[in-house]
């Protein structure tokens, strides 16, 4: 009960910082997102050309919710009470993006690093690769959770309590989400990238592992640079000035000294109605996006384009095509983050607003049955004269999708855009207002968020590659779940989720005791 006493001692200190440091913190979004964008276009398909089976693959993405599931809500813990003269937020930031470079790095040379420890080229599986893979991979996912999360608890430190810039600063947020996504599916799609990289062609890796390395150095390079940039220009004032606390360091260290274990179970158990539906709501919206955000290239490459893993050039035409249509889906969310302000007054409010573009949601995963039917009924092959053994038509014969298919899937994915907008920022603007009302800690409140985004991702990563292929494999039964799913989040957010508190702005305070600079 201390801790919930200090923070909501520390929303009535704090002022707002300027926006343009919110800005420049919000940013850090941008090269996060455009590695986990190259994650999503690209990996599942790289982990099948390391050998690993389809159905199996879903397994891979287990890594991102174990992690996050543990990792977020230690991370927001310890975030709001890490004493550390550099601040409670910048120093787990820092660390995070060191890490996101170290993972990224075994990722992309994970086929190099597997032929040095004994994997032959023409070998499937490539077992060393695979654990290479796996290790980087979870790597990546622990400190994309221990640099996500402290980022948008920033904001909410930054917004001290005032719900406008809060909604301002997970839209800002969103909306560099949707740059890196641009970039990293911009990226995905170009196939000679690996050229300005020559040093990328090696024994081990093909064109396509090339240039999923190069993707990869980019990534690296954007997300070190923005977070140096954020961390230099955005200061924190260390927790012990911002309480007023100028007794030592191990008086003010008793402050919220409850175990971790038994911090996270009373904030379950003391959940108010208000954050308890929203974990609801947001569970349920994630369970709906996971099966797409998972396979939306593969479901290009498999179903749409008629290709096989492998087999032909056509998996790998509707992969860029599901890229394409990734960065179509991004642009169109980068413009709807930035008008979410003006629809929600339209609409009513921010929860009504996620409720009527929940079944936006619902209808696009629907419409991709339709999609798929129109291409398998559509789908051409050229003209070929048979020998005298009566020889078949093999996969990389067929031809691609005709345009009108092509051009209607590249719709739902740019569709897609304007719920994603929503989902990545309303529910975290709510979480923090809710937090801000109850006056518990913003890293824990965002972890404990973070638990109804990642338990969706385990549900999904562990059943769907079985549940596709109880129904004869593909993508189509997961999908259909997902939209079923949104359906549901779309009614309890219109239904049971309460509408935040009015605007209340926390009285200023001189700048000298602001917690930011």
């Amino acid at each position: 009960m201390e801790a919930e006493a200090a923070n909501k001692e520390e929303q009535q200190q704090r002022r707002p910082s300027p926006i343009m440091k919110m800005v420049t913190v919000a940013a850090i979004a941008a090269g996060v997102q455009f590695g986990w964008a190259l994650q999503l276009s690209l990996l599942t398909p790289y982990v099948q050309l390391l050998g690993i089976p389809h159905k199996w693959a879903a397994f891979i993405w287990l890594c991102g919710p174990v992690s996050g599931m543990i990792v977020q809500p230690v991370v927001g813990y310890h975030s709001d009470r890490c004493s550390s003269r550099f601040g409670r937020r910048r120093p787990f930031i820092a660390a995070g993006a060191a890490l996101v470079a170290l993972a990224v790095f075994l990722i992309g040379y994970a086929a190099d690093l597997g032929h040095l420890f004994g994997d032959a080229h023409d070998q499937t599986p490539k077992p060393h690769a695979i654990a290479v893979f796996v290790v980087g991979f979870w790597i990546l996912d622990v400190a994309n959770n221990m640099l996500q999360g402290p980022c948008r608890a920033l904001l909410a430190d930054l917004s001290a309590g005032n719900q406008k810039k809060t909604r301002a600063a997970n839209a800002m947020y969103s909306f560099f989400m949707a740059v890196g996504n641009v970039g990293g599916y911009a990226s995905g799609s170009y196939t000679h990238l690996h050229k300005l990289f020559p040093f990328t062609d090696t024994a081990a890796c093909d064109v396509y592992c090339s240039n999923l390395k190069s993707c990869f150095f980019i990534s690296i390079a954007l997300l070190l640079g923005l977070t140096a940039l954020a961390l230099s220009t955005v200061h924190e004032t260390p927790l012990s000035e911002l309480r007023g606390d100028t007794a030592s360091d191990s008086e003010g260290s008793q402050v919220g000294r409850e175990p971790f274990l038994g911090e996270i179970f009373r904030a379950l158990r003391s959940m108010k109605r208000p954050m308890l539906t929203l974990l609801i709501v947001t569970c349920l919206n994630w369970i709906a996006w996971f099966p797409f955000l998972l396979f939306d290239t593969d479901w290009m490459g498999r179903e749409v384009y008629g290709g096989k893993v492998g087999e032909g050039k056509l998996y790998g035409m509707g992969v860029r095509a599901g890229a394409l249509g990734l960065m179509l889906n991004s642009v169109v969310s980068g413009f709807m983050s930035l008008a979410i302000e003006y629809l929600a007054r339209g609409a009513g409010g921010v929860k009504r607003l996620w409720g009527v573009v929940n079944f936006l949601l619902a209808v696009c995963l629907g419409l991709t049955v339709l999609v798929t039917k129109l291409a398998e009924s559509q789908r051409r092959f050229p003209s070929v004269t048979h020998g005298g053994g009566g020889g078949s038509i093999v996969d990389s014969a067929a031809l691609p999708p005709p345009a009108g298919v092509k051009v209607g899937a590249l719709v739902l994915f740019a569709v897609l855009g304007i719920p994603l907008a929503v989902t990545c920022s309303v529910p975290f603007a709510l979480a923090s207002i809710f937090s801000n009302t109850s006056g518990a800690g913003q890293g824990l409140s965002l972890g404990v968020l973070n638990l109804a985004i990642v338990v969706p991702q385990m549900l999904i990563s562990v059943t769907s590659g079985p549940f596709d292929a109880l129904f004869g494999g593909g993508n189509l039964p997961a999908f259909v779940v997902g939209a079923i799913a949104a359906a549901a989040s779309g009614v309890l957010a219109l239904t049971l989720l309460p509408s935040p508190p009015p605007d209340v702005s926390p009285s200023p305070k001189p700048a000298n005791v602001s917690s930011a600079k």
